[in-house]
């Protein structure tokens, strides 16, 4: 059985993918502003803290939304996760307006996703 515990070095590697996805997603759309790598960083730290603190919670009280639905309102959640991040860091990491997040917050959870099988996965081996 494979052990569920993750090491400080997989956990660095995935801080600093979702920096890099944050940055690129920085990029690709108008709707996001990153204030350089280290902020970056910091966004990609109250991210994960508010993705396991927050967004069971959010998943849990939109579940009725997500299901008439058939999954489509399952963005919003990470929508507001990222308004709340906007909200904590201020002028260094901002999201402007609902459809351009909704892209965003999509674009972001598959590259992360993405990139975490692809180098994250790798490095915990």
């Amino acid at each position: 059985m494979k052990n569920s515990k993750i090491s400080a070095v997989e956990l660095a590697v995935s801080m600093v993918v979702y920096a890099c996805v944050l940055l690129l997603a920085n990029k690709v759309f108008k709707g996001i502003y990153v204030d350089g790598f280290a902020y970056a960083l910091i966004a990609a730290i109250i991210l994960s803290f508010l993705n396991y603190t927050i967004k069971p919670l959010l998943v849990y009280l939109t579940l009725p939304l997500t299901i008439v639905t058939f999954g489509i309102a399952y963005p919003i959640v990470n929508m507001i996760i990222l308004k709340l991040c906007d909200l904590i860091m201020g002028y260094h990491f901002m999201v402007y307006g609902f459809v351009p997040l909704f892209f965003i917050a999509i674009f972001i959870s598959f590259m992360k996703m993405f990139l975490d099988g692809l180098i994250t996965k790798r490095v915990g081996k």
